[in-house]
């Protein structure tokens, strides 16, 4: 049961570390099946290498464990809260890491500004930050909670146009029609944080990419239109 989702899940968390967006086991990806109601997820702490398709757990919208042996990733209930918000919007996969450049905006928190056409490439906008949870959010079910702030602050942002978040002083989570869409959305938001903070540190200054311009290279990759590539 549901090999195709084990087989994507496990492909695209043995290639995290390959990206350098993880160390040790600080990272995870699930992949859902929307008509079965389920999604595949790493097991909690296994090494990466290690993983095999069949170590992939498979958990119900519900947050219920319908297949697998091992204990399945500790964000599990914030990929679940997610697929359940945004699966509409055709969201997939959900790929979380602890990425540096990515988590210092966290940690900061700081949004991600739109400076240059890279960030434009991958990103509708700036790249949000949530707010801090609350002591009563992070002493109750933390990772459901943490799942909601993501909401929260999506509440008048398209997760489609902007697929990625930073997770005041956590990190970034980023999702996509797939697995591999996902994880290279999380490659592309590390490189355009990375150069976010080099822009900031040459010029605290900078000022924003005009709106015409990130709208044009925006769109020509998304939009109804899109041009670019071979599709």
């Amino acid at each position: 049961m549901y090999e195709d989702i084990r087989a994507e899940c496990a492909e695209a968390n043995r290639k995290l570390p390959e990206t350098g967006l993880v160390a040790l086991t600080f990272g995870n990806v699930s992949v859902l099946d929307s008509a079965a109601g389920v999604f595949a997820i790493k097991p909690s702490g296994v090494p990466y290498g290690a993983l095999s398709p069949e170590d992939m757990v498979i958990v119900d919208l519900d947050g219920e464990v319908v297949e697998g042996d091992l204990r399945p990733s500790s964000d599990t209930p914030t990929h679940r809260g997610l697929f359940l918000a945004f699966a509409r919007h055709g969201v997939r996969s959900i790929v979380h890491t602890h990425s540096c450049s990515a988590v210092a905006f966290a940690q900061a928190a700081r949004d991600i500004p739109c400076f240059g056409t890279t960030h434009a490439d991958y990103f509708h906008g700036a790249v949000p930050v949530t707010r801090a949870l609350s002591p009563g959010e992070v002493g109750g079910d933390y990772e459901w909670e943490t799942a909601n702030v993501i909401i929260e602050r999506f509440a008048e942002l398209d997760p489609a146009g902007v697929p990625s978040v930073l997770v005041r002083n956590h990190g970034p989570f980023s999702w996509g029609v797939s697995a591999a869409k996902a994880l290279e959305t999380a490659q592309a938001l590390e490189l355009i944080a990375a150069m976010a903070l080099k822009t900031l540190a040459l010029d605290p200054a900078t000022a924003e990419t005009p709106d015409y311009l990130l709208d044009r290279h925006f769109l020509r990759k998304h939009g109804k239109s899109a041009y670019y590539g071979q599709d």
